[in-house]
């Protein structure tokens, strides 16, 4: 369903009003910081209302990620990851990831969030009470020094190669932004880069929220939940980095087409929803 508004209260009135007739609601294209707002006044419908790109996108970047690990050799706990972007969806995967990693790091267009960071908006503020656990300050650069990750969910060119060059050896890129990404796989392996995923399905490694939000949405709906907790959207997460049996840097996601995908992370939602009834 289209809306011809941008309007916060619109959206809020008109979503209510239909509730009553569907069994989940996924919001889509609502762009930061209102998609916040939107998503949490929703909560208490009664149904699953889930905002695709913020938690979608969030729940297949820590899939990838959960397989890249495991394909670097590297311990998930003891990454150092730098997110640049802080819209609906750098915002998900901060929340989502940095309780399973070693630290965060956000970054905006004005460089590193950080608590005491001048004129922060709320949301940013919230933010970076879960991330930057040395209050780190500066630039992306900055940021990038000895990183182990970095997750781009910004715009088009704003990683060069000179950028992946500050990171520790054999990083690991996803540059998501669409239809160009912040970086090209090609440049970023040139700059070292030992995988690169990228939101495009012309590349290898395609982080599409596709991947995840048919499957929550089943699996919450099935075992009637009433909300899409941080806890389903983890286990959707594992289920979809399960589903890869032999890792690669080239196979660190499933495709958009795998017929397992629907069943293995709507099982997954599900068994958390019974446990938590």
């Amino acid at each position: 369903i289209c809306l011809a508004t941008q309007d916060t209260e619109e959206i809020i009135s008109i979503v209510t009003a239909i509730a009553p007739v569907f069994g989940g609601i996924n919001l889509e294209d609502i762009s930061a910081p209102r998609c916040f707002e939107i998503e949490a006044r929703l909560q208490n419908l009664g149904i699953p209302v889930m905002h695709d790109d913020q938690h979608g996108t969030a729940v297949v970047a820590l899939a990838g990620l959960i397989n890249a690990a495991k394909v670097a050799k590297r311990k998930l706990s003891s990454l150092r990851i730098v997110i640049v972007g802080a819209g609906a969806a750098g915002s998900a995967i901060a929340k989502l990831v940095s309780p399973l990693v070693s630290d965060v790091i956000s970054v905006d267009s004005r460089g590193i969030i950080y608590k005491t960071r001048p004129g922060l908006e709320v949301y940013k503020l919230n933010l970076a009470r879960i991330t930057n656990k040395k209050n780190l300050k500066g630039s992306m650069q900055d940021a990038l020094v000895g990183a182990d990750v970095v997750i781009g969910v910004s715009t088009a060119g704003i990683l060069s190669g000179k950028d992946i060059a500050l990171m520790a050896p054999r990083p690991i890129v996803f540059a998501m932004a669409n239809p160009m990404p912040e970086i090209m796989p090609d440049e970023a392996k040139k700059a070292g880069a030992f995988i690169v995923a990228t939101g495009r399905s012309d590349f290898s490694n395609q982080i599409n929220n596709s991947l995840s939000f048919p499957g929550i949405f089943k699996g919450a709906m099935a075992s009637k939940a009433t909300r899409i907790t941080d806890e389903m959207k983890l286990a959707a997460a594992r289920a979809l980095a399960n589903l890869v049996k032999k890792p690669a840097s080239d196979k660190i996601i499933p495709g958009p087409f795998d017929r397992g995908v629907v069943n293995a992370v709507s099982s997954a939602v599900s068994k958390i929803a019974k446990r938590r009834s």
